[in-house]
């Protein structure tokens, strides 16, 4: 059979066919993720009233942690599944979320919500699928997932450049004192030119490095390039010859990255090896003009030591994409300092990259509930 009589038996739904049944390839790796073989939902059982045979149609119960999620992933549940919404357009709290996940088949939930024993239990067994909106899964038990026979999905390649993106903007808007300037021209600070005024370091001629190598990190160092600095350093678990070697990057120690960069940047995954991996202790090693930069996790970053780092000259500046917590308290004395930008996690925050990961999660969650191959799978 070929490739499209076969996608026109797998997906009844002319919209289910082009949304997806389509390849979505990773530019690190362009191997073909294909979401396939998505069948109609039900089953036909013969009852006999009268004589006449009856189908009945039984649609799997989805649970939706908010409204304002982009339509187009509650336009392909909506084919197949019959969806339950928290009604705000905010986090669902805990208790009514553990409220509601009760005999739902499948969850389509962000990083807001945790995913653990309890939520698991509350759901029971009926539970096949859970999928996060996010290229992040600290929030998720995966191990009691599989445990349970739980599938896990996510958004993995769908968000990297938008990150790529956001942490060239807060490198420039940190290095160069972009919103410390903003604010001057409104509170009457911007008077005569002034040689040294708002003056910031530029990436040309720099050394950048990269804590993490991963999609995103690979993403940024390519954005770096045209900038001309003079040495892309990383530090990763994992050696990366092919793809640093086409950036001129090299592969360092974490401890030598540190001890040369003026930009250290933060991308990797956070685990149990990487929290609070910037604490202390390597923001002692890091150079008194040096400035750091978070687009990963916050609870890569401990945000008390950075204080003190900032606060007392250790290093230059801070740029933070992710906190811990989120939102941020109004009372955290990082908000007390000037030289920190500070972003409402915001890495993803483009118009069509929501979208996608929004079509992406929906497809994640109907692959996981027919048991065939899903777009991105933990």
């Amino acid at each position: 059979m070929n490739a499209a009589k076969q996608l026109n038996s797998l997906f009844k739904s002319p919209y289910l066919r082009n949304q997806c049944g389509r390849i979505v390839f990773s530019r690190i790796s362009c191997r073909p993720i294909c979401c396939s073989n998505i069948r109609k939902f039900h089953i036909t059982s013969l009852h006999r009233f009268s004589g006449d045979i009856q189908e009945i149609n039984m649609r799997p119960q989805v649970y939706v942690t908010r409204p304002d999620y982009a339509s187009v992933g509650m336009e392909i549940l909506g084919e197949e599944c019959d969806l339950t919404f928290w009604n705000q357009a905010c986090p669902v709290p805990r208790d009514e979320l553990l409220k509601n996940v009760g005999g739902k088949d499948g969850i389509f939930c962000a990083l807001t919500e945790k995913i653990d024993v309890e939520l698991l239990d509350q759901a029971g067994p009926n539970l096949k699928v859970v999928s996060t909106i996010s290229v992040g899964y600290d929030h998720i038990d995966v191990a009691e997932c599989k445990k349970r026979g739980i599938r896990v999905g996510y958004t993995p390649d769908v968000l990297t450049d938008a990150t790529a993106e956001l942490t060239m903007a807060l490198l420039l808007a940190t290095g160069r004192r972009l919103l410390e300037a903003n604010k001057e021209v409104y509170n009457g600070g911007w008077q005569a030119w002034e040689p040294a005024w708002m003056c910031g370091p530029g990436i040309k001629g720099s050394t950048v490095g990269l804590v993490g190598f991963g999609r995103i990190a690979q993403e940024v160092a390519r954005r770096l390039v045209p900038f001309k600095p003079s040495n892309i350093l990383y530090h990763s678990r994992t050696n990366h010859p092919y793809e640093a070697e086409k950036v001129g990057a090299e592969r360092v120690s974490f401890d030598e990255l540190l001890m040369r960069s003026d930009y250290v940047i933060v991308l990797c995954a956070l685990t149990a090896e990487t929290h609070h991996i910037i604490d202390a202790e390597a923001l002692a090693k890091m150079r008194p003009t040096a400035i750091l930069i978070n687009t990963s996790r916050g609870g890569c970053v401990d945000q008390d030591a950075l204080f003190d780092a900032l606060q007392s000259g250790q290093i230059r500046a801070a740029g933070l994409d992710v906190t811990t917590p989120e939102p941020l308290p109004l009372n955290s004395p990082l908000l007390t300092l000037r030289n920190i930008v500070l972003l409402p996690h915001i890495g993803s925050a483009d118009i069509t990259t929501r979208q996608e990961m929004s079509r992406v999660t929906a497809c994640n969650i109907l692959a996981g509930l027919k048991g065939i191959k899903m777009i991105s799978e933990l």
